[in-house]
């Protein structure tokens, strides 16, 4: 297992990072109960992961209770860092959602008792609230910190602007910044490649990837001849939207074929072209059982060859939108190297004709 300094931090965590959300959860995401989540965690701790990630939110708090127990015997929480995150509905009242102060601090409070812990090491806030003030918000953040309750902090599911937005509030009052932003980003959506990759790369911000297999659609199982009987997408997960199955599949060819060739699975190889990927730190991996969190923990040690990553890299490749084609015809003569990740093959295509 490697290790990357998460964002412009001393913080090192593992390139593949535990995702949680199956945790005592549904039958849609995966009904996983404690004993197995403890032998889940020893699994993954014992293969070199160092964060866990969970979310207040996930089956209602559930998860991060699961989480407090696995690691609060034999020393286990010395061996990982936690990461959760704070901000949908967790009660009925009107303060029981968002990213208020009042919220902010009550499920920290809330996310500390369950987890068994006295620190947070990375607080994320899990999504925009447009209607409290980022200044309050990131107040907020900057406190907790101060208090010795979360250690870092980080944002998901934000937009460049809200990003932007969210630093300069920092910056003003001299208060913590977000050290990491959480996003999905697979070979079958990269439209962070437009504003958070290189936003990321500019301000210092680690890039964890929240599920890397789209929820089992790149794992190598649907075809376009059909797919497994049971999963997320068989009960009907709207994430992430799929509004070309052609190119999807078209995708999932390319992986499959490479998998074939090289004796691993279609979910390995996904899983490494995201690990290769400028400014990521670290992808998120779940599973309903062991044998698939076995399966994904073997991707930290495939590396892909500059070929393979050129033919998933041309299949997968978005569109340009407005204005990156004007700056790819206008401004490739000082494009910095955020542009660069996002637009040096397009500008080569250009000046080819």
């Amino acid at each position: 297992m490697d290790y990357r300094y998460l964002g412009r931090s001393g913080l090192k965590v593992s390139t593949l990072t535990m995702g949680t959300m199956t945790f005592g959860g549904s039958e849609k995401v995966g009904r996983t109960p404690q004993a197995e989540a403890t032998r889940q965690i020893d699994l993954c701790l014992d293969h070199g992961i160092n964060l866990l990630d969970t979310a207040n939110v996930y089956n209602a708090g559930v998860s991060e209770e699961m989480i407090g127990v696995a690691l609060s015997e034999n020393g286990r929480r010395q061996k990982a860092l936690i990461a959760t995150k704070v901000r949908f509905r967790m009660g009925d009242g009107p303060n029981d959602v968002g990213l208020s102060r009042h919220h902010i601090v009550a499920q920290a409070e809330a996310s500390l008792k369950r987890l068994k812990t006295d620190v947070i090491d990375l607080y994320q806030v899990h999504e925009w609230d447009g209607m409290t003030p980022i200044e309050e918000t990131m107040e907020a953040l900057d406190t907790l910190v101060k208090q010795g309750k979360v250690r870092y902090i980080g944002c998901s599911n934000y937009s460049g602007w809200h990003i932007t937005k969210a630093l300069a509030a920092a910056d003003k009052n001299h208060g913590q910044r977000f050290i990491s932003q959480q996003i999905h980003y697979t070979l079958h959506s990269r439209e962070a490649e437009y504003e958070l990759v290189p936003i990321s790369q500019d301000q210092g911000l680690g890039i964890l990837i929240w599920s890397p297999l789209a929820g089992g659609l790149l794992s190598g199982k649907y075809r376009r001849d059909g797919g497994p009987e049971s999963g997320r997408h068989v009960g009907g997960s709207r994430e992430p939207p799929v509004p070309d199955w052609d190119k999807l599949y078209d995708i999932v060819d390319v992986i499959v074929a490479i998998a074939e060739e090289r004796g691993v699975s279609g979910a390995q190889v996904a899983l490494a072209w995201a690990l290769g990927r400028p400014g990521v730190t670290s992808v998120i991996i779940g599973g309903r059982s062991e044998a698939q969190f076995k399966d994904n923990l073997a991707a930290a040690d495939l590396k892909l060859s500059a070929e393979e990553r050129q033919k998933l890299d041309a299949v997968s490749r978005p569109p340009l939108l407005y204005p990156y084609w004007h700056q790819t015809f206008t401004a490739n003569d000082r494009l910095g190297p955020a542009d660069q990740d996002l637009l040096s093959t397009y500008v080569e295509d250009f000046k080819r004709g």
